[in-house]
Formats: structure tokens, C-alpha cells, sequence
């Protein structure tokens, strides 16, 4: 049994459902039957279909948890040529957020709730317990890997698994088209002004790293100044802690970056009814 294969069957164990890696980090290519989606399943590999090939077809979609299939006949030859292993997070119930960098390293353990890393050869893997949708380059050296993706096997990592966060839910938010202007709106101080999470050092310092985060914005600054919008009244706009001085610094921030008074009022409009505030 190769230590590929042995490490497949460990984790299918523990529910990850793992698929074979060939050289280049990528999955095994659809057998004959199946190529170019001639079977009418998974098509573009995006949604599983009615195929049930018994090679490890179709990419993320053939992560399964089934060690007869893992150790099928039909696996076999993937198995003997196979350069890794990787799994399905959606399909466990995780998200990995991919780090590529030093610099995406560094944003993030200022911007996330520490969890499980992995390391990995030019960066970290961040998992939490969770899925949600897959997305690519959400910011510089950044993807979102959870359904409809697969991430390579590189070890259990240190720390615990928590629980997925609202922001890291909203790097995938597609940036809505523009509202009509209107005026700003702060939601009600239902807290009494002060944030319940922990103190309002804590609110305090989050606007500073959402000031922060505009101010690094190297391309894409209309997408980042609203996810950095919806990330700030995901944490705070329910509880009644944010006020119009905590609104001016950020859009102080966005207009800095050369965004416009309206395409700040847009940008925070939106994210107030993304959210539902």
C-alpha cells in the first residue's frame, strides 16, 4: 500500500474525503467515458451530477469518504501514480482559508480569529468549522477553499478548529452594483453605545485595522473599501456600538484612496442591506 493511499484511508476515516493529486497539484483528468463531461455529470466540475464513474473523476467531486472506492481497483493506478493527497473541506464542514504569502500571513493575524494552521510551502492554511462558498483571490495572495474545491493534504496543523467567522464570509461577497445615494445610516444604539464583545478598546482598535486595510488596498479599492464595510457592521452593526464618528474615520480612509462621498455612501448602503440592518 503506498503512503499516499494509506494517508487517503486515515482521513476518510476521520470524514475528509480525499482524492488523489497528480504532479502540478491538480486532480486526475476524467477517464474516456467522461471527458469534456460526455458522461452529463459535474458539469465544469461546479455541481455534482448523476455520473457514477468509479475512477476518481471529475476533480473536487470525486472526494469521497468510501474506503471501498478509495481502494477500488479502478483508484489503483491513480494511487501508484499519485504525488498527494487532497480533500474536500465543504464536505467536512471546513473552510481553509489559503495564505499565500508573508504579507497575507500578516493580514490575517491581525484580521482573523486565531485557529488550526497548516503550513504550507509558500504560506499557511487557516481552517475553520464551517463552509461556505469557494473563492479566488479575494485579496492579494488570499483564497477561500470550501465547496466546490478541493485543498492539498499537508498535515493536521496546530491549534483547535473554531468556528467560522462573518469576515471571512464576506470576502466572498461579490461587491453589489451601486445603490442610489442616500444618506448614511447608522443602526440604533441598541447597546448603549458600548460593545458587548469585550470592550471598546476592541471596537477601537477593529476600526483602526479596517482604516488599515483601505489604506494598503494596492488595486480594487471600490471591492475592498465595501468588504471592508460589511466586515465592520458584521461585527459591530448589531450591537449598537458604532457611531457617525466611526463612520467618518472610514469613509475619511476610502476617500483618501480616492473613492468618492457617494461611492462611500454606496459601499456602506449596500453592506447594511447585505446584512439586513
Amino acid at each position: 500500500m503506498s503512503a499516499h493511499l494509506h494517508t487517503a484511508l486515515r482521513l476518510a476515516a476521520e470524514a475528509l474525503p480525499v482524492l488523489p493529486l497528480r504532479k502540478g497539484k491538480v486532480p486526475f483528468g476524467n477517464c474516456s467515458a467522461c471527458a469534456r463531461n460526455a458522461c452529463g455529470g459535474r458539469p465544469n466540475m461546479k455541481t455534482p451530477g448523476p455520473c457514477t464513474c468509479p475512477n476518481p473523476c471529475h476533480g473536487w467531486a470525486a472526494a469521497t469518504t468510501d474506503p471501498q472506492v478509495i481502494n477500488s481497483p479502478t483508484w489503483a493506478r491513480a494511487w501508484r501514480e499519485a504525488a498527494g493527497v487532497a480533500y474536500h473541506p465543504g464536505g467536512a464542514g471546513l473552510t481553509v482559508v489559503d495564505l499565500d504569502n508573508a504579507e497575507a500571513i500578516a493580514w490575517a493575524r491581525t484580521s482573523l480569529p486565531v485557529t488550526r494552521t497548516v503550513p504550507t510551502t509558500r504560506g499557511e492554511h487557516w481552517l475553520y468549522r464551517g463552509a461556505m462558498q469557494s473563492a479566488n483571490a479575494v485579496r492579494p495572495g488570499v483564497d477561500i477553499k470550501s465547496t466546490m474545491a478541493y485543498a492539498r493534504w499537508l498535515g493536521p496543523g496546530v491549534g483547535t478548529v473554531t468556528g467560522l467567522p462573518d469576515v471571512v464570509r464576506v470576502l466572498a461577497v461579490r461587491v453589489p452594483a451601486p445603490a442610489r445615494p442616500t444618506a448614511i445610516t447608522v443602526p440604533a444604539m441598541g447597546g448603549g453605545g458600548k460593545c458587548p464583545h469585550r470592550t471598546p478598546t476592541y471596537l477601537d482598535r477593529g476600526i483602526a485595522m479596517a482604516e488599515q486595510r483601505i489604506n494598503q488596498a494596492r488595486e480594487a479599492v471600490h471591492a475592498t473599501v465595501y468588504r471592508t464595510f460589511l466586515a465592520v457592521l458584521s461585527t459591530h452593526g448589531r450591537c449598537g456600538c458604532l457611531t457617525e464618528t466611526h463612520t467618518a474615520r472610514l469613509f475619511t480612509a476610502a476617500q483618501a484612496k480616492g473613492e468618492s462621498p457617494r461611492h462611500c455612501t454606496d459601499a456602506w448602503t449596500n453592506a447594511l442591506t447585505t446584512l439586513g440592518l
